[in-house]
């Protein structure tokens, strides 16, 4: 018991989704109509099968919601949860401001698959996450400005965020915070991004390669194995994938943001917050974790949630 518990919290210290003109068959039943979620304003839990799996998600609906109205789905990081998430980033608040939709999914024990080499048992199990996430994105019907669909993440979520973004083409942009790319990305569909990662993050280095808690990844236990790009030749694989003109970087403090403009009014962005460690910039600090799991303590210099925001707004889908 002792060693399932520690190898849990190694792989959780990675963190603190009509008429078709065609004749029907006789005697065939129609397909089912997709089920639609209406959540009440406020706070929600939810769940719905994918697969052979009961999958849990929660919803916050702020007061006045226009219809239809953007979603933001935040993927929680290896060992959180989605209300853990929801209680630590501050999408509610930001959402009461500017009237758009969150969702919260939880992961197969608190784990997300991003490859076969990260993370837990949801990659070890090959988890249906892209199929999960897509399926939520998509449940809300009318609610939802399908134009206005996007995804953010932290460490496990960051990763799961990119092979979203590698293998639907639902999302209008992704916010990886504190992750990277591992998962294969032959023919990526272009999209806005904004990526926020701190200079001194130990366990997804800034400067790519492996991190600290990196394990043998796949055909281990549980996997845990990133070893991706540095961030700056990510964001550069991606600026190409986005036809980006040369971008503009601007320095205030410890915060460096190099800005692209792209074609079709989509934009790739890198926030570098220099000396910032494994977490969520502005989040909500946690120090009995931070000292009992060794987690880095959030950044003040930069609040991650409003910024990507705004990102967010200013980028719908072409």
């Amino acid at each position: 018991m002792r060693t399932r518990v520690l190898a849990l919290i190694a792989v959780g210290l990675l963190a603190v989704g009509g008429c078709t003109g065609h004749r029907a068959d006789r005697g065939r039943p129609p397909a089912p109509a997709p089920s639609v979620s209406t959540p009440p304003v406020g706070q929600s839990s939810a769940s719905m099968t994918v697969g052979d799996q009961q999958r849990t998600y929660r919803v916050y609906r702020p007061a006045g919601l226009p219809t239809p109205a953007p979603l933001v789905i935040v993927l929680h990081g290896a060992a959180g949860t989605g209300q853990q998430a929801e209680e630590s980033y501050g999408w509610d608040t930001e959402a009461d401001t500017g009237k758009f939709l969150v969702a919260y999914p939880d992961g197969i024990r608190r784990t997300w698959n991003a490859d076969p080499d990260c993370c837990g048992v949801a990659a070890r199990d090959n988890v249906d996450d892209v199929g999960f996430i897509t399926k939520l994105a998509g449940s809300f019907g009318g609610l939802v400005d399908q134009r206005r669909v996007y995804a953010t993440g932290i460490s496990n979520g960051a990763l799961l965020s990119y092979r979203l973004a590698c293998e639907t083409d639902i999302f209008a942009a992704i916010g990886p915070v504190a992750g990277t790319m591992i998962n294969d990305c032959p023919d990526p569909h272009p999209l806005s991004i904004m990526h926020i990662h701190g200079t001194a993050d130990p366990t997804v280095p800034y400067g790519g390669g492996p991190g600290r808690r990196d394990n043998g990844g796949a055909g281990s236990r549980l996997p845990a194995k990133i070893d991706g790009p540095a961030v700056p030749d990510l964001i550069g694989q991606w600026r190409k994938v986005d036809q980006c003109a040369a971008p503009v970087v601007k320095t205030s403090g410890a915060v460096t943001t190099s800005t692209a403009a792209c074609a079709d009014g989509r934009a790739v962005d890198l926030i570098t917050v220099a000396g910032a460690g494994h977490q969520w910039p502005g989040s909500r600090p946690a120090p009995i974790a931070q000292r009992l799991l060794g987690l880095d303590a959030p950044s003040t210099a930069l609040r991650a949630t409003p910024t990507l925001w705004t990102f967010f707004a200013a980028h719908p889908r072409a």
